[in-house]
């Protein structure tokens, strides 16, 4: 039993020191890369594994560079990695871009890899233009009729311009602004409806893929509806508006009137006050004018008739039966 269990340990130290060797000495993937034609050292394939690039990555990178026609170098293809790219991407795209003849060199692709933009995808889009629908986009005639308009645009990517060009969303705005400045521009809603071409005409004029990662083929506009009637909402609300303000002067005057008669009540009482205290200096001025000689006795009763005949005066004119006489 002891002999077989050191058996056992025998092969599997054996199975596990073959598979470490095989793993820093890949033997398989040398032999392959020499079927296929590509000189690359088995010192070479050992040290990347020291300097922790996958020789996996590397070789078949070579392999399939290689098999298409192109000539890169381990070194290139190392150094890449390092920084961070997408080796196998790149390669794809170079073979794609050699396919379709289209210029791209190993520096540009790396350039685009390194940028954050996929480059295999753009080389692909280069081929085979993109078709972006655009949001719906609202704009006003002059007329004041609201339109709602969608475009498609057919773009396909512009190599030149993946480092540092603008994106999908950039292209849409731009073309959304153009589609907003054509409608705006047209005297009526009806000249829009029976041409809707103009739209792509004069935003396909504007050169909107400037300084982005497209190229525009062409903008066409899918769709086109009829959206609120603006210039009557607006002359509503300029109404309304003028309305609010003719209210707001009328209470103001209204407020004005009333503090007005507040203070001529307020006079007015003050008068009356006047009068009665005026009045109550009247009995006093007469027993003074009594008493000094002033006036008579028979003065002071002609003067009482006179009150009586007013008073009497007064009330017949107040009554009822004087306002129907009326």
């Amino acid at each position: 039993m002891e002999d077989i269990g050191v058996y056992i340990f025998i092969i599997v130290a054996a199975i596990a020191g073959l598979w470490i060797l095989l793993y820093f000495i890949p033997i398989g993937m040398w032999f392959s890369a020499l079927l296929s034609g590509v000189r690359v050292s088995l010192i070479q394939l050992i040290f990347m594994r020291w300097r922790k690039v996958p020789p996996s990555v590397i070789v078949k990178a070579m392999i399939n560079s290689t098999k298409a026609g192109l000539s890169l170098s381990r070194d290139q293809l190392e150094a890449h990695y390092l920084a961070g790219g997408n080796v196998i991407n790149v390669v794809n795209a170079l073979i794609s871009a050699d396919k379709a003849n289209i210029p791209l060199d190993f520096n540009s692709a790396t350039a685009i890899d390194l940028a954050g933009r996929d480059v295999f995808q753009a080389v692909q889009m280069s081929v085979n233009p993109k078709v972006i629908d655009t949001p719906p986009v609202a704009a006003v005639a002059k007329d004041g009729i609201q339109l709602i308009a969608k475009a498609r645009v057919t773009v396909r990517a512009n190599i030149k311009q993946l480092v540092g060009g603008a994106g999908e969303e950039t292209v849409l705005a731009r073309v959304g602004e153009g589609v907003v400045s054509s409608i705006g521009s047209a005297a009526s809603h009806k000249a829009v409806l029976e041409n809707p071409d103009s739209i792509s005409k004069v935003v396909l004029s504007k050169g909107l893929d400037a300084g982005t990662a497209f190229e525009i083929l062409s903008i066409d506009i899918a769709d086109i509806d009829i959206g609120k009637n603006i210039g009557a909402v607006l002359q509503m609300d300029q109404a309304n508006a003028d309305k609010n303000i003719a209210q707001a002067k009328a209470e103001e005057r209204r407020a004005m009137a009333v503090a007005l008669e507040q203070e001529n009540k307020a006079l007015a009482q003050e008068m009356r006050a006047k009068v009665i205290e005026a009045e109550a200096e009247v009995p006093k001025a007469l027993s003074d004018a009594l008493r000094s000689g002033n006036m008579g006795v028979m003065d002071y009763m002609r003067l009482k008739n006179i009150e009586a005949d007013t008073g009497m005066r007064d009330s017949i004119s107040k009554s009822p039966d004087s306002d129907k006489k009326k």
